[in-house]
């Protein structure tokens, strides 16, 4: 690839720099007609999805796409398919060249093998149909696009692209399933207009992706005061709390705080993936680059009005949930703490308690051994009188007894220390092995 004097490539520059070139647009000329579909989608179903457009790549005669392809875009007879795979849903987008005997009679989906379609795998976050006109010399009032084509509804639109085109919708679900949004050409390329759908598109389904967790918001916000009233209620004893009742304490905090963190490793993903779809939101109303036509609502007030209390309102939640966590896990460190002290104080007056008994156990067992030398010496003692005094008697030696007996006390007591003082040892000894 380079001559030898310069580095090899990253290992994945060429992913890195093909990946800005994966999802281009289509190229659109007026009259063409769109048909979209987004599905949420498992793991499971985005492969059961691939497989269906293997499937219909193959008989329609065109090359699949690749293995692990996010991307795919091919003319399949009487239609063009341009699907890509994401995280959490896959769209679908049909194309049809050419005008309708009315608006939105024929949506390109006719052209679709509706078998194949009834076999698709998900379900569906947004279905959208689209029709691309020319605009002719002088736009379409807008009252009559809304009669002819939105059923009267009040509608949402404006110039996109610096005024090179008007884009139209209500963002209503009609009874087959699909929205609709109306495209005039007024001097947009063929690029251009395939962004411009396709921005639209994405607006309209990154606003879906952000409010599935409006829900969840709503349901955890009761769930949130209960959980902090309990934390109110805990911390107002603690001031209180004593060496009896702390343990209890801590148990109900460990508790609560256990549910709050097994509930935010649940919806944790949820609330940042909304912020994250809200920012896309915002991203691609500014790439419209959207003129008012008087009148009318841009998408930039409808999805803005709409769609930022509800993005509000999880955020709100998920700081709540965060600062409920923080506080439970503070409150939590504090007490434990409080109890380990407590706990502390204690074993060390046992230690002091068992050192004192020690002591005192030391000391009478030194009473006792000594009481114990002093008896055992006067019994040897007398012993050696009597032994003397037999002996002075039945040999005749002049000797006194009393005088021997008073000569042996000092042997015999220092004789029955040192057996004393070894036999302690010796049990000591055998005490400390048995422990080991």
């Amino acid at each position: 690839m380079h001559g030898k004097q310069f580095p090899s490539d990253h290992p994945h520059r060429q992913a890195l720099n093909d990946e800005v070139h994966a999802r281009p647009p289509e190229e659109l000329v007026a009259p063409t007609r769109l048909s979209f579909l987004a599905l949420a989608v498992d793991a499971e179903q985005r492969k059961q999805n691939f497989d269906l457009m293997c499937e219909l790549a193959q008989s329609a005669g065109v090359p699949p796409p690749e293995a692990g392809a996010n991307h795919y875009s091919a003319d399949l007879g009487g239609f063009r398919l341009k699907s890509e795979q994401h995280t959490e849903f896959m769209r679908f987008m049909f194309t049809v060249p050419g005008e309708e005997s009315g608006p939105f009679a024929e949506p390109a989906i006719r052209e679709v093998p509706q078998e194949w379609l009834s076999r698709l795998a998900g379900d569906v976050l947004v279905a959208t149909h689209v029709i691309f006109l020319p605009g002719g010399d002088a736009p379409r009032d807008y009252e009559r696009i809304s009669e002819e084509m939105f059923d009267g509804n009040p509608l949402v639109g404006s110039a996109v692209g610096g005024g090179v085109g008007r884009a139209y919708t209500d963002f209503r679900i009609r009874p087959d399933g699909f929205s609709r949004l109306f495209l005039e050409d007024h001097g947009l390329t063929r690029r251009q207009a395939g962004r411009t759908v396709q921005r639209i598109l994405e607006i309209d389904t990154y606003r879906m992706l952000a409010l599935l967790t409006f829900p969840l918001a709503k349901q955890l916000a009761p769930e949130l005061g209960e959980a902090e009233q309990r934390l109110a209620e805990i911390t107002t004893a603690l001031v209180s709390a004593t060496r009896t009742n702390e343990p209890e304490l801590l148990d109900r905090l460990t508790k609560l705080q256990a549910e709050i963190t097994s509930r935010r490793a649940d919806n944790d993903y949820r609330f940042t993936a909304a912020s994250a779809y809200y920012t896309l939101v915002q991203s691609r109303i500014r790439e419209l680059r959207e003129q008012r036509i008087p009148g009318l609502q841009t998408f930039e007030e409808f999805v803005g009005r709409r769609l930022a209390p509800a993005i509000n309102t999880c955020q709100t939640v998920a700081e709540r949930q965060a600062s409920l966590s923080d506080k439970v896990a503070q409150a939590t460190q504090l007490l434990s703490t409080r109890v380990d002290i407590e706990r502390q104080t204690q074993n060390q007056s046992l230690l002091e308690s068992m050192d004192k008994r020690a002591k005192m156990q030391l000391m009478l067992q030194q009473t006792v051994e000594g009481l114990s030398v002093a008896a055992i010496s006067y019994y040897l003692v007398s012993l050696v009188g009597y032994a003397a005094e037999g002996i002075v008697k039945g040999t005749g030696v002049p000797a006194n007894p009393d005088v021997i007996m008073a000569i042996s006390i000092p042997i015999v007591v220092f004789g029955v220390w040192q057996v004393v003082r070894r036999a302690r040892k010796a049990i000591g000894k055998s005490h400390r092995i048995e422990h080991m």
